[in-house]
């Protein structure tokens, strides 16, 4: 299958038509914004485009394409394979896994349970298509940085959204799996959240991430770092988004455990992720024995420095 029609199958058979163009240029595509009764829009390359009722994809138009509540409906109801009760439970986090490793994520009418717990989404009015970009070799740069006598070392991705942090975790992990010039392969345990790392569907992954690698998919970072150290017995952990003192609490068990961890943070230096609340103890321990910094850089993603865990610079301008 080609990248084109990875996208188009997103979209019931009878829309893809007007999404050709857009499919067309799934290279750079990042994300398609719908919203009920709005233009739709979207993300190509880090800039913004409106999508014409031609399908043509351009700067600025006065006849932007319209998304209709009823086809946002059909299209929902076609990725729930017309049984949207069967979804439920993937829908109260907020998102729907798609074939190819590609997440829907959703806004709307929130039904709370008794406990005043999200319980689903109903009249759904926005969706967020974000596409995938698996891109082997796009640790190639970094890695002789994240090994000492080949053992990898804890490292922790900084990044501003957008830049490619979870694409740069996912091929760290499929290349510390299944072994590289500077370490054997080892067993990695990915706790894959929100299913961007590993992109399972249905619990397939969808995204190379390596022969030794074991995923457990929608579940919490904090409870998942400890289900798999007790099931999987893993060498390595990845995890996307650190976010919570919970979070920390599981990484601190994780390397009592014998455990590497790679992880990733919000945060475009290092000084911004060692200052939050829940950081700051890992950082006066220095944990972290390499810190991988990315940024945007006129209009194109780049790692900008790999830092040791004094935050002294070992490589600079990498990509």
């Amino acid at each position: 299958m080609t990248r084109e029609e990875d996208v188009l199958r997103i979209f019931p058979e009878e829309m893809r038509g007007k999404w050709r163009k857009a499919a067309g240029l799934s290279e750079q595509l990042q994300e398609i914004r719908l919203r009920a009764d709005k233009p739709v829009l979207l993300y190509i390359d880090g800039k913004e485009y409106y999508k014409d009722k031609n399908g043509n994809i351009v700067h600025r138009t006065e006849q932007p394409e319209i998304m209709g509540r009823e086809e946002l409906e059909q299209l929902i109801s076609y990725t729930c394979n017309y049984s949207m009760y069967a979804f439920e439970e993937e829908m109260s986090r907020g998102y729907l896994s798609l074939p190819g490793g590609h997440r829907m994520g959703l806004a709307g009418e929130v039904i709370l349970s008794e406990r005043e717990k999200i319980r689903n989404i109903k009249h759904i009015s926005c969706v967020n298509i974000r596409i995938s970009h698996e891109i082997k070799g796009a640790a190639d740069e970094v890695l002789p940085f994240l090994y000492r006598n080949g053992s990898f070392l804890n490292t922790l991705i900084l990044s501003p959204p957008g830049c490619g942090k979870t694409t740069l975790l996912r091929d760290i992990v499929r290349q510390v799996s299944d072994g590289n010039s500077f370490g054997e392969g080892v067993t990695v345990g990915i706790v894959d959240e929100r299913s961007e790392i590993a992109g399972s569907f249905q619990g397939r992954v969808q995204n190379d991430v390596g022969m030794r690698t074991d995923v457990l998919d929608s579940c919490p970072k904090a409870e998942g770092m400890m289900l798999l150290i007790r099931s999987m017995a893993p060498k390595v952990i990845g995890v996307d988004e650190l976010g919570s003192e919970d979070d920390i609490a599981a990484l601190k068990k994780a390397l009592c455990c014998g455990c590497s961890i790679l992880a990733t943070i919000h945060a475009e230096t290092a000084d911004e992720a060692a200052n939050r609340l829940f950081m700051r103890q890992l950082a006066g321990e220095k944990v972290f024995e390499r810190y991988v910094v990315l940024t945007r850089r006129l209009g194109k993603c780049e790692v900008s420095s790999v830092l040791d865990k004094e935050q002294r610079t070992l490589a600079g301008r990498l990509l």
